[in-house]
């Protein structure tokens, strides 16, 4: 089995009965207590895949999540969120006597169908975020989230009625809401890291930009600017968003207008012959581009300074 995967777990009765706990009291949404996890070493090698939603609360694990290439180690209390058909893979450490403490909320898409969430959820970035790009909770926001996950777990343990439903999605949709407000409080408070992030964008745009080899490497793209620096492209946008007001795209966009007015001025190159050495390979998008960022034609910015 160590050589298979990922292992997809389709609902999540099948993900009690993996981790040797108890049937769920209700099948689409469950509350567990990481402490409660019996021991699975088979399945400890594997990546995973989950048809569900889970948002957790972790601290204590002798364990590494990791996605890609990714490793977070759950020393500190964080809280991540796996959207349905994500992978990602659980390495055991060995000889570690901490002890896992946590609890982690599994929601079905089928619980959702039919009602608003099912259509917001999806604005949620955070769920498309990396694990090394996890939620660092105080200790008054991890009470706050605490609280909610109580109340929730509280509604399906009572008697299921019509109103059940109702009430656990609200929950849910609150937890969501506290969860997006405390990545935005992180955004702005870990400024270290965060900065440093900027400076290397910064850093990256630059040499892009300065290259003598723009024709062949093209406009750079969110996705190759993420990778470059370690970062989902959510995350990014996010953070960009939060500190500067733009997003990756627009940053991508303002370097390359910067260059574009430096060659429209600097040199007697034609429009089409700036368009492909910065990386166009339609000179019509160029021009598009220039006009929406500048409100000025290419031409008609070079004729402002003859």
């Amino acid at each position: 089995m160590a050589n298979k995967g990922p292992y997809r777990v389709k609902t999540i009765t099948e993900f009690h009965r993996l981790k040797g706990l108890p049937k769920p009291e209700h099948p689409l949404v469950s509350v567990v207590d990481f402490g409660s996890f019996n021991p699975l070493p088979e399945y400890h090698s594997l990546s995973w895949v989950l048809d569900f939603y889970s948002i957790s609360l972790k601290r204590g694990f002798s364990a590494q999540i990791k996605y890609g290439q990714q490793k977070y180690d759950f020393d500190e209390g964080v809280m991540f969120f796996l959207s349905p058909g994500q992978v990602f893979r659980i390495e055991e450490e060995q000889h570690s006597g901490s002890k896992p403490s946590g609890w982690m909320l599994n929601v079905h898409p089928d619980f959702l169908w039919n009602t608003p969430l099912a259509r917001t959820i999806k604005r949620y970035e955070y769920f498309g975020y990396s694990v090394n790009e996890a939620l660092f909770l105080s200790e008054k926001e991890e009470a706050t989230i605490l609280n909610i996950i109580q109340n929730i777990q509280q509604e399906y343990h009572a008697n299921i009625d019509k109103f059940s439903q109702d009430i656990i999605i609200a929950q849910i949709e609150l937890l969501l809401t506290y969860s997006e407000r405390f990545y935005q409080r992180q955004f702005i408070t870990r400024k270290i890291a965060n900065h440093a992030i900027l400076d290397r964008l910064e850093e990256l745009l630059a040499d892009h930009f300065n290259s003598d080899d723009l024709v062949n490497r093209g406009v750079p793209t969110v996705q190759s600017i993420a990778e470059a620096l370690n970062v989902s492209p959510n995350y990014l946008s996010g953070l960009l968003k939060v500190l500067t007001g733009q997003s990756t795209q627009g940053h991508i966009h303002e370097k390359l207008i910067e260059k574009a007015k430096e060659k429209l001025s600097t040199t007697d190159l034609s429009v089409t012959e700036i368009a492909y050495e910065l990386g166009f390979e339609h000179p019509q998008s160029f021009s598009k581009l220039f006009k929406t960022k500048t409100n000025l034609s290419p031409s008609e910015f070079r004729q402002s300074f003859n």
